[in-house]
């Protein structure tokens, strides 16, 4: 199949590796930003192919685990109000809040629905007039237009009884933001390709310049990742910086213009919080004024619920690259997928839950 057995080819990855083991010769810590990646990078064992000197930490890539918890409580006081029905996509249903999670919810009584995409919420809103429909819009920039979309569309239509529940966020700024921790180990980076397929890799100049690392746009297969780790560890034997394309097929240097235009006429950049790393400042897209009547926050008046983290929980320190989940005294044991303390245990796409599954030990 074109576009996708090529880049499973074990005698491509294979020469991949050779090449890699060929020229890393000092040690190397390099981030994947995508959680995709991360859980391609660990069912296919890469993590053990790499020469020991090189060394991948898992970013904060996962939408479903950077979602603060404040916005989980508030998604559950909305969908606990008389004649409301709250949705989102089915991972965001199971992140834990303070004491439940929207399933819990649901098995209350409250009508929380399952939905593949924004204009399936806006389609619940036009059946059903005489409810209140709350779609719970989370995601970088890849989600960012369709939720876009669904808000332009419904300020078209005059739907008054649909909103979203925004927490938007953007990845240069928190890349940003572990770059310039004190902790950081961090010295290149594998940017995630769907995201660079929406904004393009223009935008990780600047931040490639400002803080001297690479940063490779890669995708998702075995081929595609190890290309991207090989450019990233050419670059920094070589001594450079800057942004080399490994996803060519798919990512251009600005991205999709339309669905950014989309992006900036219905969304504004805004400071925003992050799930177990806190705020990171211009980090997320909030609604323009002029649609802030489809604003969920604003319409139920939830924006004061402010829970706080549990200390048992060290998702934080695993989306900063700072620990591994194998790292984790609680990994296995009083977290799992069905008990998880944190979001990425539970999200399709935290690191967390890739080394559950693959039994990963270290």
């Amino acid at each position: 199949m074109k576009f996708i057995d090529e880049y499973r080819d074990p005698a491509r990855a294979r020469a991949l590796l050779d090449r890699i083991r060929q020229i890393a010769r000092r040690e190397w810590t390099i981030m994947e930003i995508c959680g995709g990646q991360t859980h391609s990078i660990m069912r296919n064992g890469i993590d053990q192919l790499l020469p020991p000197n090189v060394r991948l930490v898992h970013g904060p890539g996962c939408p479903v685990c950077v979602t603060p918890l404040e916005t989980i409580e508030r998604a559950l006081a909305i969908a606990a109000m008389p004649d409301t029905i709250l949705t989102s996509f089915g991972d965001m249903l199971r992140v834990p809040g303070s004491d439940k999670d929207l399933f819990m919810a649901r098995s209350e009584g409250a009508d929380v629905r399952i939905v593949f995409s924004p204009l399936e919420a806006l389609q619940i809103a036009r059946d059903h007039p005489e409810k209140e429909v709350v779609f719970l819009a989370v995601g970088f920039e890849t989600t960012a237009p369709a939720n876009a979309m669904a808000v332009r569309q419904a300020a078209r239509e005059g739907l008054s009884n649909f909103s979203e529940l925004v927490s938007q966020v953007m990845v240069p700024p928190a890349m940003r933001a572990i770059l310039s921790s004190p902790g950081n180990r961090v010295q290149g980076f594998l940017a995630a390709g769907h995201v660079c397929a929406i904004m393009g890799y223009e935008e990780y100049e600047p931040v490639a310049a400002e803080f001297g690392v690479p940063v490779v746009p890669a995708g998702f297969e075995p081929v595609d990742l190890l290309d991207g780790i090989l450019k990233v560890v050419e670059m920094l034997e070589e001594g450079r910086s800057g942004v080399v394309n490994a996803y060519g097929r798919v990512v251009s240097r600005e991205g999709n213009p339309e669905a950014r235009r989309v992006m900036q006429e219905v969304f504004e950049v805004a400071d925003r919080p992050w799930r177990g790393i806190g705020v990171i400042p211009q980090s997320g897209l909030v609604l323009r004024r002029e649609f802030e009547i489809f604003d969920a926050e604003k319409r139920f008046d939830v924006g004061h619920i402010a829970p706080q983290e549990s200390p048992l929980c060290r998702s934080g320190e695993v989306l900063q690259g700072h620990l591994k989940p194998s790292d984790c005294p609680a990994i296995g044991r009083e977290c799992t997928p069905q008990t998880p303390l944190g979001a990425t245990m539970v999200s399709s796409e935290g690191a967390c839950a890739a080394y559950y599954r693959y039994h990963r030990k270290s």
